[in-house]
């Protein structure tokens, strides 16, 4: 038998019939990312359902020199969690590792392995009147490990930080089949480096995460959406800093989208309506919340916060969510916006930072710039502004054939605004990561200093290189 051959009979017996498959039917669902653009192979695909399990099988894999690429929910936006075409590496899935360990009520904290959904998360919270502080559009289908390793965002940001920042303990298998096991929160811990917050966005690179110690906050008592118009971005952001005075910590969102993508989505979602009577070039969706029982009123703190903005000519026009249906009929709108762009044809997309201040300088200075060196090309921007990520998408002309198109000018747009963005002093991935999409813009555009320790923390974790292959870290 080959070595190959002995490493999938080994891989069997350890996994067994449910933790090892060769189908091509069960496989190929994962061996494409999200949005389309990689498609890769594997040697099998790995289903472990213990730690125990996954150290057993990266030791197995170390000794074979077999690559592994760990996937979560397959929802990553760069590829991150897709094998490569040679069919030489196994897929490593942490669906099956799906239970919440352990929920403390009275620390605020929950132990999840890496396979449980977001919104197995969110749920479970909720029953005991807490809650997790961070979701996404994906919640459905991402997660933890995956959202733990890119560090990602989402829509509450501005309040709660990002995935980085509720992660208060963490359990690894590295390259070598060991586990790091840093499951217990200590708020203070001055023994050296911290390990953690190094695999925490590392994509797989460094070692496998199979679970986390995650923060919880208080359940809210109330909340409330308003839906602004605004005639310019740079009053959006105007907007946010007012908002920012009156309401304090009770502002937990803040986003933004320009009128023409608010009608790609009433378009694409036809029980959908615009919250406003009239057109306003930009859009602001906020939202404001309350955590303590005999909290102020939400509602007099709202109305304030429009009236005075309104006074200072912040305000087109705005409304308040009257109930939580209303709401949720609001935040539909913004997570709508990326299938409603699918739907109106193919589109480069951009996920990046500058800082919060320059944001609507370099929108208003780069949409026109790009819409005129590539005519035809429709360029939006939309998303967090409180944290100055926006996604920025060019959305091709009528009637191009996609792939082409995104081979081509696609990729040439996308070199242009990350160029851009490092001129700007900002971040080609702000909340996204890098996978294999923007690997070699990364390093292209990166700072030297900083890819060379990327460089060298990637050999002294992973000296064989078997862990994602190919993913974040670019080559010399």
């Amino acid at each position: 038998m080959t070595n190959r051959q002995t490493f999938l009979d080994e891989a069997a017996t350890l996994l067994g019939l449910r933790g090892l498959t060769r189908d091509p039917d069960l496989m190929e669902p994962w061996l494409t990312d999200w949005r389309g653009r990689f498609t890769g192979a594997a040697l099998a695909m790995a289903s472990p359902s213990s730690t125990g399990e996954v150290s057993d099988l990266v030791k197995l894999c170390a000794r074979h020199g077999i690559a592994i690429v760990p996937q979560g929910g397959n929802s990553g936006m760069c590829g991150g969690a897709t094998p490569d075409k040679s069919g030489n590496a196994i897929l490593l899935s942490l669906r099956r590792m799906n239970a919440i360990r352990e929920l403390d009520l009275e620390a605020r904290q929950a132990v999840c392995e890496a396979g449980v959904i977001l919104q197995t998360l969110h749920e479970t919270a909720e029953a005991q009147g807490l809650r997790f502080p961070l979701t996404l559009g994906g919640k459905g289908s991402a997660t933890i490990g995956g959202l733990v390793s890119t560090n990602a965002g989402g829509t509450q940001v501005l309040r709660h930080g990002s995935m980085r920042a509720q992660v208060l303990g963490l359990e690894a298998v590295l390259a070598d089949g060991s586990v790091f096991d840093a499951l217990t929160p200590l708020k203070k811990d001055n023994r050296g480096f911290d390990l953690k917050q190094l695999l925490i966005g590392s994509e797989g690179t460094l070692g496998i995460i199979t679970a986390a110690t995650v923060r919880l906050v208080p359940a809210l008592t109330e909340r409330i959406a308003i839906w602004a118009g605004v005639p310019s971005l740079g009053t959006a952001r105007a907007l946010l800093l007012h908002c920012q005075d009156v309401a304090g910590e009770a502002l937990e969102g803040f986003e933004v989208l320009a009128q023409d993508t608010l009608e790609d989505v009433l378009a694409h979602v036809p029980s959908t309506r615009a919250p406003l009577a009239g057109k306003h070039a930009w859009h602001a969706l906020i939202e404001v919340v309350a955590d303590r029982p005999g909290a102020e009123g939400l509602a007099s703190l709202a109305e304030e916060m429009l009236t005075s903005a309104f006074e200072k000519g912040l305000l087109e026009d705005a409304v308040i969510s009257a109930n939580e249906a209303q709401a949720e009929a609001f935040w539909l709108l913004r997570d709508e916006i990326a299938p409603a762009e699918r739907a109106r044809g193919p589109a480069v997309q951009h996920d990046i930072s500058v800082a919060v201040e320059k944001m609507p300088e370099f929108v208003e200075q780069v949409v026109p710039l790009i819409e005129e060196a590539w005519p035809g090309t429709h360029a939006v921007a939309f998303g967090h502004l409180g944290d100055g990520n926006v996604h920025f998408h060019v959305i091709a002309p009528p009637g191009v054939e996609g792939l082409a198109w995104q081979e081509g000018d696609g990729k040439a747009i996308s070199a242009q605004v990350y160029e851009l963005v490092t001129r700007w002093g900002g971040s080609i991935s702000a909340e996204h990561g890098i996978g294999q999409l923007k690997r070699d813009e990364l390093g292209r555009l990166g700072d030297p200093v900083s890819l060379g320790l990327m460089r060298a923390v990637k050999h002294a974790l992973d000296p064989a290189g078997l862990l994602n292959p190919g993913k974040l870290v670019p080559l010399a």
